[in-house]
């Protein structure tokens, strides 16, 4: 299969695609969206890809081209499918482990507030986007928290990632660059110690890639 995502780089939601992918070592190709100040996502030709007009698109087409093209939108429904479809490890979305799905599933819904909260953040202060910034900061601050707490017992208990698990899952991907540009929002991570050692060690993974915005450890 050849793989093409639609993508910019200062997206949150496109680089978890891009993060995943470099872990993976899968080969891919980039079409670049002009989404600020062009908003391309909007016009016409993008909409005949995605007609929500929302970025990233990934599509998977048939190397032999027998067959159709596989089309789907959706930063954490892009992540789910290309951990099932090209991750012989099993081990970044467990579909055989009923209860570790379980898990990845509801930490990938917690994963839509953070992006809702503290990416709203940053669109707001960064691109001039429209919210209540007191709200989505005050949002993303209770949402650290309760996150903050769950990873300190985690390790307490010897594990080191979201799930229960002794690997990360698409789950840690999922919610990593919300939090890791969150300063960029004006969401401060000097409360957080336990989500500062997490980002830590996501950043040390194998294949990790950066985007603008995000330092090594």
């Amino acid at each position: 299969m050849a793989l093409t995502l639609y993508s910019y780089d200062l997206s949150v939601n496109c680089y978890k695609q891009r993060l995943l992918m470099s872990i993976l070592g899968l080969d891919y190709e980039t079409v670049l969206v002009d989404f600020f100040p062009g908003l391309e996502h909007k016009g016409e030709a993008f909409k005949a890809i995605n007609p929500l007009g929302h970025i990233p698109v990934l599509i998977d087409r048939p190397d032999d081209g027998d067959g159709d093209d596989f089309v789907l939108r959706d930063a954490h429904a892009i992540l789910v499918y290309l951990a099932a479809q090209y991750d012989e490890s099993g081990q970044w979305y467990p579909t055989t482990n009923a209860r570790l799905l379980g898990e990845v599933s509801q930490w990938m819904l917690f994963a839509e507030g953070t992006t809702n909260t503290a990416s709203a953040a940053r669109l707001h202060d960064n691109l001039g986007y429209d919210f209540n910034i007191d709200e989505v900061r005050a949002g993303a601050h209770r949402l650290f928290r309760v996150l903050d707490e769950h990873l300190w017992f985690r390790e307490q208990e010897g594990q080191e990632w979201v799930c229960s698990a002794s690997h990360p899952t698409i789950a840690d991907l999922a919610i990593f660059p919300d939090v890791i540009l969150s300063e960029e929002g004006g969401i401060s991570r000097l409360d957080y110690p336990a989500l500062r050692r997490w980002t830590d060690r996501v950043r040390r993974l194998d294949g990790f890639v950066l985007m603008p915005g995000i330092q090594p450890v």
